[in-house]
């Protein structure tokens, strides 16, 4: 399940940012785009930003490779993505909670990777 999950959040933002891409490099993207979201990437680097960190994550989440990592850049996309559709174009909304859903599952799935971030008082290390 667990495999299953990771492939197809990482099928989702491959697409989503090859798809943003091909806006990037004013080309008519080949899923559909929503009208106010891109009202938001005025500032064209916000979006370059944005889709260049979806693209390659979504690559390695499918490869199997810096999975945590992978969910650390795409946790606060996806809270945004949430927030978004949440407040201001509902009608993408089901996708949105999809997105939390495979986040969530697979954050609880790799929790041991994440056990270090989440001390309350670490120490630092010294240097040699």
């Amino acid at each position: 399940m667990a495999v299953a999950c990771r492939v197809l959040l990482g099928l989702i933002f491959l697409a989503a940012g090859a798809n943003g891409l091909l806006v990037v490099f004013k080309l008519t993207p080949v899923l559909p785009t929503s009208p106010k979201a891109m009202e938001f990437f005025k500032l064209e680097y916000l979006l370059i930003l944005e889709k260049v960190s979806e693209f390659i994550c979504g690559i390695l989440l499918i490869t199997n490779r810096f999975v945590p990592l992978s969910l650390s850049v795409l946790a606060p996309i996806i809270v945004n993505i949430l927030g978004f559709h949440l407040f201001e174009d509902p009608k993408m909304l089901p996708l949105a909670l999809l997105l939390i859903v495979l986040e969530a599952y697979l954050v609880w799935v790799y929790r041991r990777h994440f056990a270090g971030i989440l001390t309350s008082k670490a120490k630092m290390t010294e240097d040699a």
